[in-house]
């Protein structure tokens, strides 16, 4: 069993910046996705930024944030972060940490973004 514990939401200004951060804890030998989801108020969640693990490792961007967000990791520390910079209010949304294993996708709570003056 995975589970995952996010933080680092807020309100932000338009332009600013907000770091998320998720850790993740149980057994995770055969880990193949992890990264950023959101879902905004009537709409689908989306992928905001992944890592795809197979026999190479990719990171997938939605069109949408690149450019603006970075997703980077530290595996010592079993943590997943979000760097999310010139934020924009259709950003607005609650992010989920999300990790994939043995074929089962973990979910974290999900932390509340908002962006606005």
């Amino acid at each position: 069993q995975v589970q995952l514990v996010e933080s680092g939401g807020g309100l932000v200004q338009p332009g600013g910046s907000l770091r998320l951060s998720c850790v993740a804890s149980g057994i995770m030998y055969s880990t193949t996705a992890m990264g950023w989801h959101r879902q905004a108020p009537g709409k689908q969640r989306e992928l905001v930024a992944e890592y795809r693990i197979g026999g190479a490792t990719h990171i997938i961007y939605a069109e949408s944030v690149k450019g603006r967000f970075t997703i980077s990791r530290d595996n010592a520390k079993n943590t997943l972060y979000l760097q999310m910079n010139i934020l924009k209010p259709e950003d607005t949304a609650v992010y989920y940490c999300m990790r994939r294993e043995r074929g089962l996708d973990y979910w974290g709570q999900g932390t509340q973004v908002t962006v606005s003056s």
